[in-house]
């Protein structure tokens, strides 16, 4: 019993601790190979409608992260007005400061699959793709942040899907769902403001 409380406190811990970091640098913590594994492991064991495991990532190091956020950047630059770019780039430099960036994409071939192959649920399929996504982003978020990484959750898609797509050869069937720069924290985060959880929890006996 000891043993599976202190596993249950050590997790809450991770899942309070885990926080959106904006102020990261290339400095490395993990080597690269431990680093995969990390987010190798969240994928593989993150779990999914009917066990569909229809997550898919990129996990982009050094030349491809600078290269990531500088092909962001560039897309951005042709949509926002010039004389409001500024924050935009400023922003784009802050997450290619960082040491690597995870893309995380959810393959829709598997989830056509499964709406031909269980009609009744066709419509489902896709919004528990969407929510075993998110969990997978959790769960990669919340391992980095225990290692000592700072990340922060991004959406560019739909804007960069395409030249993402071509640049790093990614099946048309992968749809981009959220990016997430990470690194180690050159700053802290602000501090977090709560609603009474009260009123998000009831409970009835």
């Amino acid at each position: 019993m000891s043993t599976a409380v202190s596993g249950a406190s050590a997790m809450l811990e991770a899942v309070k601790a885990r926080r959106s970091y904006y102020g990261i640098s290339k400095e490395q913590i993990l080597s690269e190979e431990q680093l995969v594994s990390l987010i190798k492991d969240a994928v593989q064991y993150t779990p999914s409608a009917f066990n569909s495991q229809s997550a898919r990532a990129l996990v982009l190091l050094s030349g491809s992260h600078d290269k990531f956020w500088d092909l962001t950047k560039e897309t951005l630059r042709a949509i926002v007005p010039a004389d409001q770019f500024g924050p935009t780039a400023e922003k784009m430099a802050a997450f290619k400061s960082g040491s690597g960036t995870v893309l995380f994409f959810e393959d829709n071939a598997v989830v056509e699959g499964l709406q031909k192959q269980f009609a009744s649920y066709a419509d489902n399929f896709p919004k528990w793709s969407l929510q075993s996504s998110g969990m997978v982003q959790y769960v990669v978020w919340t391992l980095l942040e225990s290692e000592g990484y700072g990340a922060s959750l991004q959406h560019y898609n739909p804007l960069i899907d395409a030249e993402v797509k071509k640049t790093w050869g990614v099946p048309d069937s992968w749809q981009l769902i959220a990016q997430m720069p990470f690194g180690k924290p050159t700053s802290k985060p602000g501090e977090k403001q709560f609603a009474p959880i009260e009123e998000r929890v009831k409970v009835y006996k």
